[in-house]
């Protein structure tokens, strides 16, 4: 056997063993194919389908810095600051009844380290005009700036509502929850009547063109009195001039601050960036002297002869996109010697996503 034959017949042998070991590799097993997250563009910007689901989510929410001034506004400093963090889950699907809603709002305020509070801003379930869960009523709507105060504080409820919507119209009516209205604590500390009763709301809305209006009234069982509000904004000039009324037969739970109360703004649109609000608001025969803070109710009270002066600006400024700066002055005079001629403010930088 001479030198060719034998490396050609070692040449076959290989390639005989070779052609065994390739029949008998392992193959590896092909990855699973990844499901990556889809956008949702059924229901506007920001939606995502939930992965494995016909749902569409979306989160957004803002985070504020706020420097507030007035007497005593931390202790005996007249001057006290805070942040919030607030998150907002949105949930939509497609039924045969339309589209199925449900929010969920999240807040933390943090005065300071060590004094926080978290809290449910937020809650409700939302298909073919009904809603019901914990949510802010039309009373919650008001004037773009910040001088006018056009309904009791809290407006936030457990209702159930129904809102009928066509283009540019709507109309309502709620049910609400009132544990938290003017029936509270009696001063003093005594013992009192414990809030736990019903509020009717009704409303109507929409635009004509430059024009927007809304129309509400409420009626509260536990005091028996009711209040109404009338508001409309039109566009003129450089800005949107804003006026609105109310109109409470008693306090109550939706309008205590006064027997009756107007105000008006001018919203003016100074560049892109930056808008102008100088407001000013009237309340006659106003509850308790004057009380026109809306967060702490103590018991009930007539209507007063006291009338009340509120005038103010704010301020408006994008930074960049998403990015917001507000300051606003507010001035208010009773036509009483009690805390006449009265100032406050605040400074807020806003960054919303």
């Amino acid at each position: 056997m001479n030198i060719k034959s034998l490396l050609l017949g070692s040449a076959a042998a290989l390639a005989v063993v070779s052609g065994a070991q390739a029949a008998d590799a392992i193959v590896a097993a092909e990855p699973e194919a990844v499901e990556y997250v889809r956008v949702c563009d059924a229901y506007g910007t920001g939606y995502f389908y939930i992965p494995g689901t016909e749902t569409c989510l979306k989160i957004n929410g803002y985070v504020r810095f706020q420097v507030d001034v007035n007497r005593d506004a931390s202790g005996t400093s007249d001057w006290d600051s805070f942040t919030r963090g607030q998150v907002q889950f949105t949930s939509k699907s497609d039924t045969e009844y339309g589209p199925l809603t449900g929010v969920i709002v999240l807040q933390t305020d943090a005065d300071n380290a060590t004094s926080q509070s978290s809290y449910l801003d937020s809650a409700y379930i939302d298909i073919a005009g009904f809603r019901a869960g914990l949510f802010y009523s039309w009373w919650d709507d008001g004037l773009s700036g910040e001088t006018d105060s056009l309904a009791s504080g809290p407006t936030l409820h457990n209702s159930i509502r129904y809102q009928y919507e066509s283009g540019d119209f709507y109309a309502g009516i709620s049910v609400d929850e009132l544990e938290d209205s003017i029936h509270g604590t009696p001063l003093g500390g005594g013992l009192g009547e414990s809030p736990n009763n019903v509020g009717i709301a009704a409303g109507i809305g929409g635009k004509a063109g430059a024009f927007s209006y809304q129309l509400i009234g409420g009626y509260d069982t536990d005091t028996e009195e009711g209040a109404i509000r009338g508001m409309g904004t039109v566009a003129i000039g450089p800005g949107t001039l804003g006026l609105a009324a109310a109109w409470a037969s008693g306090p109550n739970a939706y309008f205590e601050e006064s027997e009756w109360t107007v105000a008006a703004e001018y919203a003016i649109q100074a560049t892109d960036k930056f808008k102008i609000t100088p407001a000013v608001q009237y309340f006659a025969n106003a509850r308790n002297g004057g009380y026109i803070t809306g967060g702490t109710y103590t018991t009930t009270t007539d209507f007063t002869d006291v009338d009340i002066w509120k005038a103010g600006v704010t301020l408006d400024y994008q930074i960049v996109e998403n990015f917001y700066a507000k300051a606003s002055v507010q001035w208010q005079d009773r036509t009483v010697a009690v805390d006449d001629n009265t100032w406050s403010g605040y400074f807020r930088l806003q960054r919303a996503f």
